[in-house]
């Protein structure tokens, strides 16, 4: 089941009203049937792929518990839940990518091989409910969380279904948590909750889906258009992706406000951000701080020598590159990402060594940063857009040749006016969330904004819908 569709509006309402309607002690049984029937709406029996994790690392954090005095049990049981729990996401999400790859490498030295690759059909995902059951395992075996005796509780952890599919990344010291509090019924809970939901669609729906027809134009056939399209392209598909993504969040979130429950916010006005340090500590916060905590810090961080840190850095953004997709451009994409923070740190050093610069140098650079960083973080999207290196190759050589060809991407005015909003909205919320924002305007105002957003999504909304990018991951 997608937000944007006719069944969660239906969805929706029901869960949270049985929610308010039902005692403390039956809301988490109720939750969890209404998540499970929110993930099979999708494939039915891969809810069988959630149960076995959820069995073995549910199992694994009870034994840790009750093994405290002995290490060596301990990091046994930290060692199986890991393993079986990355052996399923290696499985179906890896196996196809590395049977094809073998394929491929065994005709180029005359191998024997099978005909095909694998064709094993991804679970929606489960990269993201994959994490999650990590984090808990991990912060169990850390001692910074107490093992969920509840098998209910831990399974709706795990299942909970405005976070489910594409995230917020929840730990479990902020979820788990929450799912025991008794949560009462609150308007402001609700008014909040149904705003950010509202603000996602038109995210969604008017915005990214708007802007998803003109980029895939371009990725089809760059040969046919300028380079001053493929540019605009480029820029589009960097709005895409983030009204996209951002949409998704905030729907999630606002649909756990609405039964009283806070989610971690994913992102922070990421373009606006000076450099790509700051732009990942604006962008998937959630999965951006899941691989400092759960991989770069146990690496040695920043606390080691200059090689090192070189390697750390690279080797946590090549992985975050390929948990987003098992292709070679997610690769390219997210070692990219680490070369550019490895090459930005002598330059930072650089900057606060110099003496402090007068005000209007300092906004420059602040100014000049930002566009840089667009202009860099832009470029490794089309990585991360590509299906493969040849698409990718077609598209980087069209944009560098042909320069002489006359433009030929008409976006429509309704394109324009959806990303126009959104980069207003996007400055606007440059220190605040929309909900919060929307408190500290008259209720005149805040109502205008409601009936604009309603109005862009009946009237606006792309004619072709287009899934959630981050569902393939």
């Amino acid at each position: 089941m997608v937000f944007n569709s006719i069944e969660f509006f239906i969805f929706l309402p029901i869960v949270t009203i049985l929610f308010y309607l039902l005692p403390h002690r039956f809301r988490w049984a109720m939750l969890l049937a209404a998540s499970c029937f929110f993930y099979m709406w999708f494939v039915p029996k891969y809810i069988f792929i959630l149960l076995v994790t959820i069995l073995i690392d549910y199992t694994c954090g009870i034994l840790m518990e009750r093994w405290e005095e002995r290490p060596r049990r301990r990091k046994v049981c930290l060692i199986v839940s890991i393993v079986s729990t990355c052996l399923v996401l290696f499985i179906f999400k890896y196996l196809n990518f590395a049977s094809a790859n073998y394929i491929a490498f065994a005709e180029m030295v005359h191998w024997p091989h099978p005909e095909q690759a694998l064709n094993i059909i991804l679970p929606i995902g489960l990269s993201f409910h994959t994490f999650q059951s990590l984090s808990y395992i991990i912060e169990v075996y850390r001692k910074n969380q107490k093992a969920e005796r509840h098998f209910g509780y831990y399974s709706l952890y795990v299942m909970f279904y405005p976070q489910l599919v594409t995230g917020p990344i929840e730990r479990p010291q902020n979820l788990l948590r929450q799912l025991h509090e008794e949560k009462p019924l609150l308007y402001d809970n609700i008014s909040k909750g149904l705003r950010l939901v509202l603000f996602g669609l038109f995210l969604k729906m008017v915005v990214a889906d708007n802007l998803g027809g003109y980029v895939d134009k371009v990725y089809a056939a760059p040969a046919e258009f300028s380079s001053l399209d493929i540019m605009l392209a480029l820029c589009l598909y960097s709005f895409q992706i983030y009204a996209d993504f951002f949409g998704y969040s905030t729907i999630a979130i606002g649909c756990a406000l609405t039964m009283g429950f806070t989610l971690m916010d994913n992102f922070r006005t990421p373009y606006l951000a000076n450099s790509v340090q700051e732009f990942w500590r604006r962008w998937h916060i959630s999965l951006s701080s899941w691989f400092r905590d759960y991989v770069y810090i146990p690496l040695g961080g920043n606390r080691v020598s200059v090689p090192r840190w070189v390697f750390n850095t690279l080797l946590v953004f090549t992985v975050c590159g390929i948990w987003h997709g098992a292709n070679w451009t997610f690769l390219v994409w997210g070692a990219g990402h680490g070369l550019l923070l490895v090459l930005e740190r002598p330059i930072r050093r650089w900057q606060k060594a110099r003496p402090e610069a007068p005000k209007a140098v300092q906004i420059a650079r602040t100014f000049l940063g930002i566009a840089i960083t667009f202009i860099f973080v832009t470029l490794l999207w089309s990585a991360f857009r590509a299906p493969s290196f040849d698409p990718l190759s077609d598209v980087h050589y069209a944009l560098l040749h042909n320069i002489h060809l006359h433009n030929s991407l008409s976006v429509g005015l309704t394109a324009w006016c959806a990303l126009g909003a959104f980069v207003i909205f996007d400055i606007l919320l440059h220190h605040s969330r929309f909900d919060q924002w929307c408190d500290e305007r008259p209720g005149w105002v805040r109502w205008l904004i409601y009936a604009a957003a309603i109005f862009a999504i009946v009237i606006g909304s792309s004619v072709e819908q287009y899934p959630f990018i981050y569902f393939q991951f």
